[in-house]
Formats: C-alpha cells, structure tokens, sequence
C-alpha cells in the first residue's frame, strides 16, 4: 500500500532554515507528481509546493516562493522541501502528497501523517 513518511521538522527561529524529506513506498515514485501542504493550528489543508515525476517542473503557493525549493530524487524515491528565511506564519504541520499522474501537482490521492514544523525565537 501506499506509504508516505516525512521527517525533518523541528523548531527554527525567524530566518532559519529547515530541510523536509519524505520517503514513499508502495508505488512507482518516478510516475507521480507530488505536492507539500502544510495545515496551521485551526485552519484548513494548504497546498505550498509541486513538482512533475520527473522533476522538469515545480510550483510554488505565492507565500514561500522564493524562499523553499521542492525537489525529489527518484532513485531514492524521496521528496525534499529546502525551506529558508523562514517565518513564524510558516509554523504548520506539513504533509507530503501524491498527485495524480505525471503532473498533477494540486490535486492528491494520498499522503502522509506530517512533520511539525515551528518556527519561533
């Protein structure tokens, strides 16, 4: 079954910088887009970041671009967030996604349980 297991968060102060990994099983990794969301204490499910199967292409929620960069490496099966300057608006627990298809980078099936992630001094 499909099985996604993110690890990474933790707490980091204003500016700092974090790096979230995630480690799919139970499905042909190299043949799925996959996505970030984070969800906030009280708020819904927001999506940050996707990226194609292969990698060609990513996007990003206005609210960290320029500042996380998704990628994944598909020998390992492994989806990365490099998250940088951060902000207290960032604390979230984030989740890893599988999309649909190659390129479905806003729309997923499945995912995992989350990291928190607090960004605080």
């Amino acid at each position: 079954q499909v099985q996604l297991v993110e690890s990474g968060g933790g707490l980091a102060q204003p500016g700092g910088s974090l790096r979230l990994s995630c480690a799919a099983s139970g499905f042909t990794f190299s043949s799925y887009a996959m996505s970030w969301a984070r969800q906030a204490p009280g708020k819904g499910l927001e999506w940050v970041s996707g990226i194609y199967s292969d990698g060609s292409d990513t996007y990003y929620a206005d609210s960290v671009k320029g500042r996380f960069t998704i990628s994944r490496d598909n020998a390992k099966n492994t989806l990365y967030l490099q998250m940088n300057s951060l902000k207290p608006e960032d604390t979230a627990l984030y989740v890893c996604a599988k999309g649909y298809g190659d390129y479905g980078v806003r729309d997923y099936d499945y995912w995992g349980q989350g990291t928190q992630v607090t960004v605080s001094s």
